[in-house]
């Protein structure tokens, strides 16, 4: 410790004595003079840049932003600062599949005269929506709808700065007997280089049914061409109680067919990290996804295969369909 000290101090007096000489033998006026006359080419050249990677930035993040709406993702739930009531009618027939329609929903509602910083949150189960699947839809042969397990009714404070970062912070009770409680806080920030944008999201969370648990999800974009957008997702949860991380990469191709159509082509390996870092499920998805009625209704069919591990990774074949509602300011 002493001699890496030392260094330090003898490090620092070596730089001091360095900047004194040359400002010293080299007054600033001069210097500046001579980089102006000696860096001004490269600079003006390096400058006519800004504006061809201003615009490929702008589209990047305006496209993947258009698809995230246009898809009801998650992503666009969280940080879109609307009001919105998104009502799901989904079914799965083949793997994992079941004989009931399920219902699911969520809104966001501004709060009135807190400039669309304070929310009212209403969600189903909304301890699920922490693990960042992807997949558009889990839950067709059709018997009754099943209600949703749970209810949640938070209040959120929410700050952001258009296209680079976002901050929110809710605390709420899942509505049953007895009221659970749980608090959440979530931040993103995102940054374009070159013909990409990085995305990074990390969210803490308790509930109290689940414990103590953090979410870090890391997005890579790259806009292949004007409809088609290409996405690397990565995606680990961590949960106190289990001492455990629920891993996920998916690899997803968003393009767009016209105004009212899209297609998702994805591809996932979901794992864990004990007793030891493995992967249990591979899944290949195909999601058709219908813009029905104005802006409003949805609907989409996503053909999967699922290879889980514990049936050696064989093929399972599964079909997903939901019907979407969402009622904001769209017509």
């Amino acid at each position: 410790m002493n001699c890496f000290r030392r260094k330090s101090i003898w490090l620092s007096r070596l730089v001091s004595g360095v900047l004194s000489g040359i400002a010293f033998l080299f007054p600033p006026g001069l210097l500046a003079a001579e980089q102006t006359d000696q860096t001004a080419m490269p600079l003006n050249f390096l400058s006519k840049l800004d504006a061809p990677r201003d615009y490929v930035s702008e589209r990047i993040v305006s496209f993947a932003t258009d698809m995230d709406r246009f898809f009801g993702d998650e992503r666009n739930f969280q940080e879109a600062n609307k009001s919105v009531l998104q009502i799901d009618l989904t079914k799965v027939a083949g793997y994992n599949g079941s004989r009931n329609l399920v219902l699911s929903g969520k809104a966001k509602l501004h709060l009135p005269s807190t400039e669309k910083r304070l929310h009212l949150l209403l969600e189903t189960d909304s301890e699920k929506n922490i693990t960042g699947d992807t997949t558009q839809g889990q839950p067709v042969v059709l018997d009754k709808v099943t209600a949703p397990e749970k209810l949640s009714l938070a209040a959120r404070y929410e700050k952001q700065q258009e296209t680079r970062w976002h901050l929110s912070a809710d605390a709420g009770i899942q509505v049953r007997r007895p009221l659970e409680p749980f608090v959440r806080t979530r931040g993103s920030y995102s940054f374009p280089f070159e013909t990409w944008r990085m995305k990074l999201a990390e969210s803490v969370f308790w509930f109290n049914t689940i414990g103590v648990g953090e979410t870090t999800q890391l997005d890579l974009e790259h806009l292949i061409s004007e409809p088609v957008l290409f996405r690397a997702s990565s995606n680990a949860t961590w949960l106190h109680d289990k001492q455990n991380f629920d891993l996920r990469q998916d690899l997803s191709v968003y393009q767009t067919l016209n105004e009212r159509s899209a297609l998702l082509y994805q591809g996932s390996a979901v794992g864990v990290s004990n007793p030891q870092v493995q992967v249990s499920e591979y899944v290949l998805l195909l999601l058709y996804r219908y813009r029905l009625h104005r802006d409003w209704i949805f609907f989409e069919i996503s053909p999967q295969l699922h290879f889980p591990k514990d049936d050696n990774f064989k093929s399972n074949p599964s079909l997903n369909m939901r019907l979407e509602m969402l009622f904001d300011k769209s017509r």
